[in-house]
């Protein structure tokens, strides 16, 4: 029994973010409705995939939903829609959607079905122009700060971080508006645009500041902390870590570890720099990690692990995705937020629950993610109110479909 428990909302979507708050919505306990086309969304097939081409990625973003598949160029296919979508009750009429067609599926024609209906629409871009995490990262800069040193090439990530803030920002965007319609009984539509939150956040880091103010433009710096001292090493193994200095603690810690102090302080005194001062410890940065590499090519990683936990530092050793499959405690079932499912089509394997615990709630062990259409049946007849024989006909007639 999750602490949403009680809430119904109804999600058309692809891709990341509003799958993603969909997946966060139905973990933390609500009725969950993602609507597709009989042939599947246009993230079905999305990569990564098992061998024989089954969709992990859409698996992992549809955990403990609903499902039902129906013909949305239909006229009696998309006025079922709207009937699930805009159904009566208090625990109803939430709807999540990137999807939005004008003319049906918009938060306009839809409350004119149900006056207090809460809809969160994510955009691309504010002007409804299609953008990806792929298109806005490069559009704001990222890329050309990321890299190696001096490098001029630009380096795309791999993590689709505003699909990430999107998705969350989703869920506390309707979660507010549902709080609004509980206090004042009136709904509204909720509008986020993915290229707006990675500029927003671009504002927030002071990034736009920087350039404003300073008339500078952020410079690679590989795997240096910004701003501060924090640095990657390779071990006398091979082995390469993650050692960060960015608060005083953090930086005392790594030079009484390392015996490094007699040298540092020389380098304060030689450049008259302060380097308990996080601003000159980035200024000093490459002749810091000259001081600090010998310590780090002198040992292995099983001999520095110890004393850089035993210190209290804050450090990691860079591992690909199956190493740390493979070997981070936190990525198994050690970890209360993992659990074992199995996936129809694809197997048994690992996957994480809601990172989120309530005092007044356990844990919401993960779901599997629904077969498509899975629930047609039961969604018809319980939320749009179909008879058996309306919904044996919608399906002779291939409004919809279930599995099978």
């Amino acid at each position: 029994m999750g602490i949403l428990k009680g809430m119904r909302v109804v999600e058309g979507s692809a891709f990341v973010a509003i799958p993603l708050a969909g997946m966060t919505l139905a973990q933390m306990g609500a009725d969950v409705i993602r609507f597709d086309r009989i042939e599947g969304g246009l993230d079905a097939g999305r990569w990564p995939v098992t061998t024989d081409g089954r969709s992990l990625f859409w698996a992992g973003l549809n955990k403990g939903k609903r499902s039902v598949a129906v013909n949305l160029k239909s006229a009696e296919g998309r006025e079922l829609i709207t009937r699930i979508i805009t159904a009566p009750g208090e625990e109803a009429g939430l709807f999540l959607t990137n999807l939005r067609v004008r003319g049906w599926m918009d938060h306009e024609t839809l409350s004119a079905h149900r006056t207090d209906l809460i809809t969160v629409t994510l955009l691309g871009d504010r002007h409804g122009n299609p953008a990806v995490d792929y298109s806005v990262n490069p559009a704001l800069g990222f890329p050309m700060a990321t890299g190696p040193e001096g490098s001029t090439e630009p380096v795309a990530h791999v993590l689709p971080a505003w699909d990430c803030i999107a998705g969350n920002l989703a869920v506390s965007s309707l979660l507010a508006a549902e709080r609004h319609r509980l206090r004042h009984g009136t709904g509204q539509e909720v509008v986020l645009a993915l290229k707006d939150v990675a500029a927003a956040m671009l504002g927030h880091l002071g990034i736009i500041g920087e350039v404003k103010v300073n008339g500078t433009d952020r410079a690679k710096a590989g795997n240096a902390l910004y701003g501060a001292y924090g640095q990657d090493f390779e071990m006398g193994c091979g082995a390469r870590v993650m050692v960060i200095g960015l608060t005083d603690r953090q930086w005392r810690g790594l030079v009484e570890v390392t015996g490094t102090g007699e040298a540092i302080a020389a380098l304060a005194s030689a450049t008259g720099l302060d380097l308990r001062d996080e601003g000159n410890r980035w200024r000093m940065r490459a002749e810091i990690t000259a001081i600090l590499a010998p310590w780090f090519h002198a040992h292995s990683l099983a001999e520095a692990a110890p004393l850089l936990d035993g210190a209290g530092l804050t450090w990691s050793e860079f591992r690909s995705f199956a190493r740390a499959v493979t070997e981070d405690p936190d990525l198994s079932l050690d970890n209360p937020m993992m659990a074992e499912i199995d996936q129809l089509g694809i197997g048994r394997y690992p996957v994480p629950g809601p990172p989120t615990t309530f005092s007044g709630f356990a844990r919401e062990a993960p779901r599997p993610a629904p077969r498509l259409g899975e629930h047609t049946e039961e969604i018809l007849a319980d939320i749009a109110g179909l008879s058996s024989g309306e919904i044996g006909r919608l399906h002779d007639t291939g409004v919809v479909a279930s599995p099978g």
